[in-house]
């Protein structure tokens, strides 16, 4: 008897092999029990194809940077997977943001079992990230400071993710943003998007909880976290996992659904130098995020023809490209609550001022406080000083934040190494293409799992495409949403360091 799908997540068709196509995989019913049995008597189930010599390099320092890792993936060897592939097979998925919870509710869907490994130490999600902080004083408990510190809202262009939303507003788990959003130019002038433009969603009670959503109740599904794996390792037919030397199990698979220097750097001696040269391709701009709570509302500018916004894309301010109000956004029925901002820098200004995001000093995060809420100033038309001070502040810096270029296929799998990419760096920067790259990898693997690894290089998928620009506002992309503009695309093309 097959397994029932997941209810938040429908069948997709197989990932073509084309570089043009946005395609997610369907869900099967069930896979096909795989012929053969385990790993067999061997010492090793894994052989590894030698490439040429390379000439010798001299020795740097000692230590690990990103350009060491890209050194290192230069030189691997390529691991090649022997051992039939066993009935009951079982996947790491390496990232628990949207797209690596969709890979796993889709390999459960499948009869695939799936751990998901997150570093998370609040919750799932990633990007689709809530922050609550306790009011002081008097507060009460539904007088939290609540703000969406990611992502911001989503639209849905693709029929297959349609459906899903569709579930998650059944369940009562988004709805749409009703809210004015816009055009802001430097000065306060206001242009709010036409009236064609898509509906756009939000979670209920903020982005986080659609994380949780995406996974179903599932004994095929477990989830480890906090933890951040460090290593991988081919051993007999399968990859061990290991938390600084501290095993978590051995998988058939490995999907490595995170991006930044904390995934080159687990891939750069993993075996998988394919996976690894275009994880390192990959670009990504930085972006600092402001939370700002006030006690009285700031001075929007307004018109009779639109009332006041809630959300805007700012133009012209360099440390200002994107403003929402989260107290109205979340809680539009509620009065005399604090208004909750959440502001985000430009992607210019976030690579001029980027800094560890682990450890950002203290006389920085002040000037991205101060230079934020200037731009705040500048983009509402107000006198320098003039702004309200906020009662509570936080800055965030976003390191890895959004891709700046793109292969254009919705998955990258390695039949050989048994291993995959997913993430919405792949087709975009979206929810959307993180749901439907998740579910199209999680598909062909299953796929590739049925098939008994037979002509393992049919399933080669994204190995070798180049990658283009990625157009769209500095806080990501919303398909269907008129004014797209490129200033991701704009910023200069560096490795992310």
């Amino acid at each position: 008897m097959p397994p029932t799908p997941p209810p938040l997540l429908l069948p997709a068709p197989r990932c073509p092999r084309s570089t043009a196509v946005l395609a997610a995989s369907r869900f099967a019913a069930s896979a096909s029990s795989s012929s053969g049995g385990g790993g067999g008597g061997s010492s090793s189930g894994a052989r590894t194809a030698r490439p040429p010599p390379a000439p010798r390099r001299r020795r740097g320092k000692p230590g690990f940077s990103r350009q060491s890792a890209i050194k290192k993936s230069f030189h691997q060897e390529q691991v090649v997977f022997s051992t039939p592939v066993p009935p009951d097979p079982s996947v790491a998925v390496v990232g628990g943001g949207a797209s690596g919870l969709a890979c796993a509710a889709s390999l459960a869907a499948r009869g695939v079992r799936a751990v998901v490994f997150d570093t998370g130490m609040h919750g799932l999600g990633g990007r689709m990230a809530t922050r609550a902080i306790a009011a002081a004083g008097d507060q009460q408990q539904q007088q939290q400071l609540v703000f969406d510190h990611a992502a911001q809202f989503f639209t849905a262009s693709d029929e297959r993710f349609k459906r899903v939303v569709d579930e998650w507003m059944d369940k009562g788990l988004v709805r749409e943003w009703g809210g004015l959003i816009g055009e802001l130019d430097a000065g306060g002038h206001f242009r709010p998007m036409p009236s064609s433009s898509p509906p756009r969603y939000i979670g209920v009670d903020g982005m986080r909880p659609l994380a949780d959503a995406i996974l179903p109740e599932s004994d095929l599904i477990e989830v480890v976290r906090p933890c951040w794996i460090s290593k991988l390792e081919p051993f007999n037919g399968l990859w061990r996992l290991f938390e600084n030397e501290k095993p978590h199990g051995q998988y058939d698979a490995i999907v490595i659904a995170h991006n930044g220097k904390c995934a080159n750097r687990l891939l750069s001696t993993s075996g998988l130098p394919l996976l690894t040269r275009q994880m390192k391709r990959l670009q990504l701009s930085s972006v600092w995020a402001l939370l700002a709570a006030f006690q009285d509302p700031l001075p929007i500018p307004q018109t009779d023809s639109y009332g006041t916004f809630e959300g805007a894309f700012v133009k012209d301010v360099d440390s200002l490209s994107w403003m929402a109000n989260n107290t109205q956004k979340l809680f539009p029925l509620q009065t005399g609550r604090p208004e909750c901002w959440t502001f985000f820098s430009t992607a210019a200004y976030g690579k001029r001022n980027k800094v560890p995001q682990e450890n950002i000093p203290k006389i920085t995060a002040e000037k991205v406080k101060e230079d934020m809420l200037r731009g705040v100033e500048l983009a509402l038309g107000l006198s320098r000083g003039s702004l309200q001070q906020p009662f509570y502040t936080r800055v965030q810096l976003w390191g890895a934040a959004l891709p700046m270029n793109t292969p254009g296929v919705p998955c990258i799998f390695d039949p050989q190494g048994r291993a995959g990419i997913c993430g919405d760096w792949l087709t975009g920067s979206s929810i959307e293409a993180a749901v439907l790259s998740g579910m199209s990898l999680a598909n062909h693997i299953a796929d590739y799992f049925a098939s008994s690894g037979e002509q393992p290089e049919e399933f080669a998928i994204g190995l070798h495409e180049n990658l283009s620009q990625v157009e769209g506002h500095d806080i990501g992309q919303f398909p269907g949403l008129e004014s797209q503009k490129p200033h991701v695309a704009e910023a200069q093309l560096t490795p992310s360091t």
